[in-house]
């Protein structure tokens, strides 16, 4: 899956979810900025899909990948930080996405 066509399939899967995405959302985030796929501010949730494609492995760093778990873990936002390798198809990338967005609405609301 390329790309283009797992960040569209994102952002459909997000906005289904009643999020409003903003396409290559920059944050700072471990010193660094970095630019994820696809964020809603308001809501303080996104996505990531990484992929050798577009050289994400050089931008998410161990450090960067350690901050934004941080964050998380803190309830200041919520990133889906999905591999290419884990998630290679449609279906598999569907699955992923509607998983973490049931886990971050949960979260994101107290329920």
């Amino acid at each position: 899956m390329t790309e283009e066509a797992g960040c569209a399939l994102l952002k459909a899967r997000f906005e289904k979810a009643g999020y409003t995405i903003a396409e290559r959302h920059k944050v700072a985030i471990g010193g660094a900025e970095i630019e994820l796929d696809g964020f809603d501010p308001a809501a303080r949730i996104g996505y990531e899909y990484i992929t050798t494609e577009a050289g994400d492995r050089t931008e998410i760093t161990p450090a960067v990948l350690e901050a934004l778990e941080d964050a998380m873990a803190r309830d200041e936002f919520y990133v889906l930080l999905i591999d290419e390798t884990d998630a290679p198809d449609e279906r598999l990338l569907t699955v992923a996405a509607d998983r973490f967005l049931a886990a971050a609405g949960a979260r994101l609301t107290g329920k």
